[in-house]
């Protein structure tokens, strides 16, 4: 049974699939908690404490089975099947996104971009035409989109979430610059923001260079 995972545990998980598919994509057989978690810049208790949550996958004195820990995670993670999702907004980081080549891989697929610009609408975008944000409730609906991925301005960012929370999508990846009104059993959202992130790298550069000037 799997116990209660923190938001710093499934932060966690991605990281670890990653570098199992690296090594199990190199031919490493196995891999200890020690050697995972220095690279992962994690101690070998953390890697351990967060497996056991999930029932523990390795042998003391024989380490992790790569490829069976990364299938391990791929059920976990629930790569094993194939994740639909629109992109709202077919601006720069909306089109990027659709372009990204990872998403368009086995585990997730963008079926479709919306905008409300008569300017946009209807121009092809890495092979998909993007259609009319009227059309995009029924299209969520008609075709079982499981995630949408919201990047319009951040005045109209709650509106269009409220609208996208009316349909039968489970969740909702924000890139709005705003925290978005959580719906009672509406969709799971997830946000983030690119300047909050930009802006923490620079305190932490400042933060360097008051004790290491250039």
């Amino acid at each position: 049974m799997v116990k209660r995972v923190s938001d710093a545990v499934k932060r966690r998980l991605p990281r670890y699939y990653r570098r199992l598919l690296s090594l199990d994509e190199a031919g490493t057989e196995s891999v200890s908690s020690k050697e995972l978690g220095a690279l992962l810049g994690l101690t070998a208790s953390q890697v351990r404490q967060d497996f056991n949550l999930f029932g523990g996958f390795g042998h003391q004195g024989y380490g992790y089975p790569v490829n069976k820990l990364r299938e391990a995670l791929e059920e976990i993670l629930g790569l094993k099947r194939a994740w639909k999702m629109v992109v709202v907004g077919a601006g720069n980081i909306g089109r990027a996104l659709a372009g990204y080549g990872y998403l368009g891989g086995d585990a997730f697929r963008v079926e479709a971009l919306f905008d409300v610009d008569p300017a946009v609408i209807g121009t092809q975008v890495h092979g998909l035409t993007v259609k009319s944000a009227d059309e995009m409730v029924s299209f969520i609906n008609e075709n079982n989109i499981d995630i949408a991925i919201l990047t319009v301005p951040q005045e109209v960012a709650n509106k269009v979430a409220h609208l996208i929370s009316s349909s039968a999508v489970g969740a909702i990846l924000n890139f709005a610059p705003v925290k978005l009104d959580a719906q009672e059993n509406g969709p799971i959202i997830e946000s983030i923001h690119i300047i909050d992130t930009l802006m923490s790298l620079t305190y932490q550069l400042s933060a360097k260079n008051i004790t290491k000037p250039r």
